[in-house]
């Protein structure tokens, strides 16, 4: 199992809500600190994803994120 963590800029359920369907592309297994001053965004993957890989998705889905 890999686990990568990001800061993000994702600040609420309606943006939770937001990238759900572009992170459920990557894995079904993540989740957003929104109560973390850096909103961080943790995701579990079976294989190793690049970092470049979800900060594209997000950025896709409107949002920020830098690996940590």
């Amino acid at each position: 199992m890999h686990t990568i963590q990001f800061k993000t800029n994702i600040k609420c359920g309606g943006c939770i809500a937001a990238v759900t369907p572009y992170l459920n592309k990557i894995s079904d297994k993540w989740s957003v600190d929104i109560d973390n001053p850096d909103k961080i965004l943790s995701i579990e993957t079976e294989e190793a994803v690049s970092p470049k890989e979800v900060i594209e998705v997000l950025d896709t889905a409107g949002y920020k994120a830098e690996k940590i």
